[in-house]
């Protein structure tokens, strides 16, 4: 039979246990195997339209490098109008992870990265797989192959990750990758 506990023991209980909990971290054991700082992760990219290439580390230290990023927007602009749009973190991190799982190396070859509203309608036009609300135009999206890693095993490698869309286009020879919802076609 369960014994009841006076509203008095019960807050005593409850004004020990924060005091425990919120105690000052100068009286907790001081941390002995702290882990280290998280590798620098680096991409290279050549851009199929415009030859331009980047070889950056856009994260060091557990924070993303601002410089490598302006960098990589501007390699990964619009290059029909020129436009410049912040490309999403979370997508490097994916292709960064790509590269690790796959074997990779060298640069992966770009052929579409921020895509402009005027850009997106015309090739809408154009072509009836191009999204009408594609993430291309939030800089969450990029098309993409890696030499030396045959398409097909960066598709798989890509679906493995679950971090976002992948579409397989064999007869264009890329492969999409997207930050948004895990999905693949």
């Amino acid at each position: 039979m369960c014994q009841s506990v006076s509203v008095r023991s019960r807050r005593r209980f409850l004004a020990t246990l924060a005091t425990t909990l919120l105690a000052p971290s100068a009286l907790l054991p001081a941390r002995t195997n702290a882990l280290p700082a998280p590798a620098a992760r680096r991409l290279a990219f050549v851009h199929t339209h415009t030859g331009e290439r980047l070889s950056a580390v856009y994260a060091e230290g557990g924070a993303y490098v601002p410089e490598a990023l302006q960098a990589i927007n501007r390699l990964l602009r619009d290059h029909r109008t020129d436009e410049v749009h912040p490309i999403d973190p979370a997508l490097l991190d994916q292709l960064s992870a790509l590269t690790e799982l796959t074997g990779g190396s060298g640069c992966y070859e770009v052929i579409c990265g921020y895509r402009s509203a005027k850009t997106n309608a015309m090739l809408r036009e154009r072509s009836s797989g191009v999204a009408k609300g594609s993430l291309h135009l939030q800089g969450r999206a990029i098309d993409v192959r890696l030499p030396g890693v045959p398409l097909a095993r960066l598709r798989d490698a890509a679906r493995h990750m679950a971090a976002g869309g992948v579409g397989y286009y064999p007869k264009s020879d890329f492969l999409h990758m997207d930050t948004g919802r895990v999905r693949s076609w």
